[in-house]
Formats: C-alpha cells, sequence, structure tokens
C-alpha cells in the first residue's frame, strides 16, 4: 500500500460519498468469501454522515466495525483499505476539533501524557508486559511477537530511527502468532493497550 494516499482525502471521499445506486467495491466472485454487501452499505452510509461532520461515528468506532462472511461479497481488502483511511480522516478531524475547542498548549499536553500512559507498559521487561490468560485452554499472544512490537512502538515514541515506520496502519495490520494458555499474553489486554497505541499514532501521523 501506498502510504502517501492516506493523506489525500478525495479517493476516500468519492467512495464514501458514492450514490447508494452505485457499486462502490469490486465483488469476490461466488466461490470466494468477502463482505456482506448491505452491511457494508449501511455502514458507508453512516459513515458519509460523520465524513460530513455530523452523526456520532468516532474514528475508534472504525476499528471494531466487522461484517458477516458471505460468497460473491464486497472484496474484503478493498473494503478494509477504506475503513483505514476513513478512521486517519476522522482522526485528523478529531484532533482538529480538540485543538480548537482546548488550545494547542493542552492539547499538546494530552497527547504526551496519552504516551507516558503507554509507556508504562512498553519499558516493563520482556515477557511481563502484559498479563497471562486465566485459564490454559484460553487462546494468547505469542509474547515474543507482542514484545517485538512493543520495542518497535518505543522507538517510536522516543524519536529513534528504528521506529520511524511505526505508524497507525502498522500497529492495525499487526499479526502475532498463538500461544497456548499462560505461555502467552491475554489478547483482550494486548487489544485494548493496541486500541490506545493506535489513538496516539493517528495523531502523531
Amino acid at each position: 500500500m501506498d502510504h502517501g494516499t492516506r493523506q489525500d482525502s478525495e479517493g476516500l471521499q468519492q467512495q464514501v460519498m458514492r450514490s447508494a445506486d452505485r457499486q462502490p467495491f469490486d465483488l469476490a466472485d461466488r466461490r470466494t468469501f468477502g463482505y456482506h454487501r448491505k452491511q457494508v452499505d449501511r455502514f458507508l452510509a453512516r459513515a458519509r454522515v460523520a465524513y460530513e461532520g455530523g452523526g456520532d461515528l468516532r474514528s475508534a468506532d472504525i476499528r471494531h466495525i466487522t461484517f458477516d462472511a458471505v460468497k460473491g461479497g464486497y472484496q474484503a481488502d478493498q473494503v478494509d483499505d477504506v475503513l483505514d483511511r476513513l478512521e486517519d480522516a476522522l482522526a485528523r478531524s478529531e484532533r482538529e476539533r480538540r485543538i480548537e475547542v482546548e488550545g494547542e498548549d493542552a492539547w499538546t499536553s494530552r497527547v504526551h501524557a496519552s504516551i507516558d500512559v503507554l509507556r508504562g507498559r512498553l519499558d516493563r521487561p520482556d515477557g511481563e508486559r502484559f498479563r497471562r490468560p486465566a485459564q490454559d485452554r484460553d487462546g494468547g499472544y505469542d509474547r515474543a511477537d507482542v514484545d517485538a512490537l512493543c520495542h518497535r512502538l518505543s522507538a517510536r515514541f522516543d524519536d529513534r530511527a528504528e521506529g520511524a515506520d511505526v505508524g497507525a496502519d502498522h500497529v492495525r495490520r499487526a499479526v502475532f502468532a498463538a500461544a497456548p494458555g499462560v505461555e502467552g499474553y491475554d489478547e483482550a489486554q494486548v487489544d485494548a493497550f493496541l486500541d490506545a497505541a493506535i489513538d496516539v499514532l493517528s495523531i502523531l501521523d
């Protein structure tokens, strides 16, 4: 993906604002699963209102939206790309509104405070950053994979070269190997932390 296109809202606007009688995404073939068309269309109608400055949809909401998988649905990669760009666009709008209301100094202090909270966990030793799953049968994330991403996040927040390319999209698309029970990190806690990291990176990107 060309990350430069994420700063250009024109292509995003064309897909989000496209009229309901036009197909906004390519379809998977009849034997391949894609996203449920009506569910995506309904969400885009809601996103259109948010893109125009109305409604209650926020950037963090987009991160958790899910669609049913059906054969012949919209191609998932195309929908995911638009959702990522929409999340970034709404995050920028939210940032601008906060600066307008709070003032730039107060907003900057808030961002630094959020980074300090994240650093509190990032600075923990490898293997100890997150709790273990409650039971052996519960799934978890591989600790080494999660710790590796945490090292890169630390570098980004510390403005070190090895973290220069770590942005919100990088964290969104992070994939961790599965680990059985207490051998891994609790998935829900890791996901909540990464959501908070994405919120901050969306502001910084």
